[in-house]
């Protein structure tokens, strides 16, 4: 009898599943559920508005995604309940639900509804800035020693810095919480009654470390008296690595799902770091990027180094027995899809119709006609902030060299370029810090999509770039570590190298750089790295006057 696993891959806007087979990683069924309050950004359900950089989910999404996907997938796929081996969840993080003592969300209280700290802080909320500003400047007085793990630099995407924002703006919601859990840590309690917590998701967003633990509680105290025992009473949970089995699913679980009590669930990872797998990365040398609304950059590595700028080395973070380092981009097709939707004339829209091409798609044929440098256009890829290596969500996007002569295409391919040169910057960093790169591996939406992108790459690199045709690679991820948490015994794998050598996906296209434009990269590379560090390393902080002076325009000064 065939034995399946499925992967939960809990996303922005919306929830995936596959149904796999264990033996050959072969996809028989995917499904897709959108949510339907989808991000609110604006306002609660009932009306309530929210500030500038607020990004809310609501739980009852995550459960109604479990409710449909599960027994859709395997309906579709064609198995029984009792061929389910076991289930993986991922999903983006840092991405926070306030519960109570019976691990129910606050939200789901009718007291709280009109409560926005009660809801989900999305992993995009960056309402915590200020929060995580104060974070640095004491960890930095202090020399803490968890702040060179991560870069030198905490963001406002993070757990204790959104803790902190509702300690701050509604203390009756953090005295009421018996608990802060991540989505996916909190799912693997509704279907299986274990608290367990994720060490990719507490080592990558908490700053917990294998050895030393969370930051100390002197150092939470000196933050706020009431941060004290922040852990002690907000952070339960055993952390467990990646791979590891959480717990079976309950008679809750099974009357959620649709699957049989008992089926193994494993512990929940970040939702790029599951593709890592996904691609068959389990050993150092290879770096991962993950190409979509934004870009994570994930590699392994024997030893612990300190990289400035990234989002933090976790030992056990992505495959258990080495050292998980993470990187990464705040925009990518964010922004592209912004300049098709904004900036974009209508000659261009018409001339897609006309050749039956999505828009994007033909920007990508009308950019692909222009050599390095054609365009006499430069740009920075900040549209969504920087997260690595400068780790500033309050810096935005530049285009230098525009005329009345400069085509939406050129801009475009600008846009392109720039994200690729901030990729140099991570690669540069990790390699002058003692990380080795030896190759690049690419999987995602844009990565799968568009050859223009992944050839631009391999032109600014200077390397070649694999790039992971397989649809749901993330989800994909997931039921590989369902595999592995499941054990042989039943069917799975007990080393997470042989479910990579068997389930990952092998649907492959290889992109190599053009050498003769080496040149013309290299020159607009060092022009990049001058304005990169101009507006980005405190030289000229226009960017942030900007948008003070926008905020304060509105009425809502930082």
């Amino acid at each position: 009898m065939a034995k399946y696993v499925i992967g939960l891959d809990f996303g922005t806007l919306s929830a995936r599943a596959v149904l796999v087979n264990v033996q050959n990683g072969r996809i028989l069924a995917d499904c897709v559920f959108d949510y339907p309050h989808g991000v609110m950004d604006r306002a609660l359900p009932d009306g309530t508005p929210l500030g500038i950089n607020w990004a809310l989910q609501h739980p009852q999404d995550y459960l109604d995604a479990v409710q449909y996907l599960v027994p859709a997938v395997m309906e579709k796929g064609g198995a029984d309940k009792t061929e389910v081996i076991g289930l993986g969840i991922d999903f983006t993080a840092c991405t926070v639900i306030p519960v109570d003592e019976n691990m129910n969300p606050l939200c789901f209280q009718e007291k709280y509804k009109k409560r926005p700290h009660a809801y989900v802080k999305l992993w995009k909320h960056h309402a915590a800035q200020y929060e995580a500003d104060r974070v640095n400047r004491l960890a930095f007085e202090r020399k803490e020693a968890f702040l060179d793990r991560y870069g030198g630099k905490i963001s406002s995407e993070w757990l204790i810095p959104k803790a902190m924002q509702i300690l701050d703006e509604d203390p009756e919601i953090y005295e009421s919480m018996a608990a802060l859990v991540e989505a996916g840590d909190w799912l693997v309690y509704v279907l299986t009654g274990n608290i367990v917590k994720s060490s990719c998701m507490a080592g990558y967003k908490a700053t917990w470390h294998k050895k030393e633990g969370y930051p100390t509680k002197d150092f939470l105290k000196a933050l706020d008296v009431r941060l004290e025992k922040l852990v002690e009473e907000k952070l339960p949970g055993e952390v467990m690595p990646a791979g590891s089995k959480a717990g079976e699913i309950n008679r809750c679980g099974a009357a959620l799902s649709g699957l049989s009590e008992g089926t193994s669930v494993a512990v929940s990872v970040i939702d790029a770091h599951a593709a890592v797998l996904g691609v068959g990365i389990t050993k150092p040398g290879k770096l991962f990027m993950i190409v979509g609304t934004s870009m994570c950059h994930l590699l392994l590595g024997e030893k612990e180094k300190h990289v400035p700028g990234i989002s933090g080395v976790v030992e056990d973070g992505i495959i258990p027995g080495y050292f998980g380092y993470e990187a990464g981009q705040a925009c990518m097709g964010d922004h592209f899809a912004w300049f098709a939707e904004n900036a974009c004339p209508s000659y261009i829209e018409q001339e897609a119709k006309a050749d039956k091409r999505k828009l994007l798609a033909h920007l990508d044929m009308l950019a692909s006609r222009l050599k390095p440098g054609e365009s006499g256009l430069l740009a920075l890829d900040w549209w969504n902030g920087n997260r690595s290596v400068l780790v500033d969500a309050d810096l935005s996007g530049m285009i230098v060299g525009c005329t009345l002569q400069t085509k939406p295409e050129e801009i475009y391919r600008a846009l392109t370029e720039a994200t690729a040169f901030g990729t140099r910057m991570i690669v540069e960093t990790f390699i002058n810090s003692g990380v080795p790169i030896e190759g690049i591996v690419a999987a995602g939406g844009i990565a799968v999509k568009s050859p223009f992108v992944m050839q631009v790459f391999a032109d600014v690199l200077g390397m070649e770039i694999t790039v992971n045709k397989t649809s749901q690679i993330g989800a994909l991820g997931a039921a590989m570590f369902a595999a592995a948490a499941a054990g042989s015994k039943a069917g799975g794998y007990d080393l997470l190298s042989d479910a990579a050598e068997r389930m990952a996906g092998k649907d492959t296209v290889t992109y190599r750089p053009n050498g003769s434009y080496k040149r013309v990269y290299d020159s607009l590379y060092e022009e990049y790295r001058a304005l990169h560090d101009y507006f980005g390393r405190g030289q000229n902080n226009v960017m942030k006057k900007l948008r003070s002076l926008a905020n304060e325009q509105k009425g809502e000064a930082f």
